[in-house]
């Protein structure tokens, strides 16, 4: 990363890695994944029923069949570490260790799945008036809207022409404006070729645009056809994502509103080129999101002499059929980090920990049955709060 038929298996929809995050052979339903997580903890020496596992999740309503299988798994419902899109919210360690012996944190983006459409980015809502399909993660997805129509006023605004056997490029004056606080801003010795002088001299000035004499570069990139046309025709998707940048005023919250938009503006002409813009952010929101809490975990105090997992990936949310009532969710494995109470640690990358997670059991013999336990306490005796 620089600069700034009804198939089930979201894996055979994938094209290519994007950001370094590798999913093909990677992902595993989550009814596999969290006894197998659990197994593990046993493996390093987590004491069962005195681990607090936390998850740092997205708010949305799929995200509740994860946290389901984790309370079941490790015996009580997890603390949690999340703001909306997946962010870690790092000011809670601090009551996080207060909470249990041993420490399990699971940080997860997530990306719709529709396998009717075969497409990332959607989710069907089983729960509106006719079950209509929004985007997922909606958070995600609005944070990116503004850079996807930035982008698409370029791609469709940049124009290239043969005029009288002379190849020329045709540009939007508002993307020629250097003197501009926000938008997509073009690398422009990539586009245009430069005079005597070493200047980007229009060779015609028209009333929105100007044109110019295409650089060498431009023309072996987008090829000598894309000059043939009859009338001007626009760059298209040959706009790729080294040849622009993005800028934009973004509030500095710590964590708050901004804070995904923070993690993503430098990756964003990676994240609109991409064939699945959500998926990608997502990924990329993950790889973040690792990165800087994997640091602020070695410095918590609270942390000091307790055993802690960290583990961070990719939640993929598959729409549920009409008569299903939770998504059959599927965990991507990015990184891990492994503490000990002698404060020796060490972090695993994801092929080494998808190795590792696949050798564990998926029988958890410590796993609470849940209806039994509801049940129970529908049985207790009646307690009296003084006032």
């Amino acid at each position: 990363m620089k600069d700034v038929a009804v198939n089930n298996d979201p894996e055979s929809n994938i094209e290519k890695p994007a950001g370094g995050f590798p999913m093909q052979g990677m992902m595993m339903d989550y009814n596999l994944f969290m006894p197998r997580l659990f197994n593990w903890c046993k493996s390093l020496g987590f004491d069962p029923g005195k681990i607090m596992p936390s998850r740092a999740f997205c708010s949305d309503e799929s995200q509740g069949y994860p946290i389901i299988l984790m309370t079941k798994h490790f015996g009580t419902f997890p603390f949690n570490h999340g703001r909306v899109g997946g962010v870690v919210a790092t000011g809670r360690h601090g009551p996080h260790a207060a909470h249990g012996r041993d420490m399990v944190i699971v940080q997860a983006s997530h990306v719709g799945y529709d396998p009717e459409q075969k497409a990332f980015g959607i989710y069907r809502r089983a729960h509106t008036t006719h079950e209509e399909r929004s985007s997922s993660c909606g958070k995600i997805h609005n944070v990116i809207s503004w850079y996807k129509n930035e982008y698409a006023f370029a791609r469709h605004n940049i124009l290239l022409h043969n005029d009288n056997e002379s190849r020329i490029i045709v540009i939007d004056n508002q993307l020629l404006r250097e003197d501009r606080d926000e938008g997509l801003f073009l690398r422009l010795d990539r586009f245009i070729d430069t005079d005597a002088d070493g200047q980007h001299s229009p060779t015609k000035i028209l009333s929105t645009a100007k044109v110019f004499k295409p650089a060498s570069s431009l023309v072996q990139h987008v090829g000598e056809g894309s000059f043939n046309g009859i009338t001007p025709k626009p760059i298209g998707t040959k706009l790729v994502s080294d040849s622009f940048y993005f800028n934009r005023n973004i509030p500095r919250l710590g964590e708050g509103a901004h804070h995904i938009e923070r993690n993503m503006i430098g990756y964003m002409p990676q994240i609109v080129t991409a064939p699945s813009p959500v998926l990608t952010a997502a990924q990329i929101n993950t790889q973040i999101e690792f990165d800087r809490t994997f640091r602020t975990i070695v410095k918590e105090q609270g942390y000091k002499g307790k055993k802690v997992l960290f583990i961070a990936g990719l939640n993929i949310d598959i729409s549920p059929e009409h008569n299903q009532l939770f998504p059959l969710t599927k965990f991507v494995p990015w990184a891990a980090y492994v503490q000990d109470r002698d404060g020796f640690y060490y972090t695993l990358e994801q092929q080494e920990l998808v190795q590792l997670l696949a050798q564990q059991s998926t029988d958890n013999h410590d796993q609470i049955d849940l209806e039994q336990a509801i049940q129970m306490m529908t049985e207790l005796d009646e307690v009296n709060i003084d006032i």
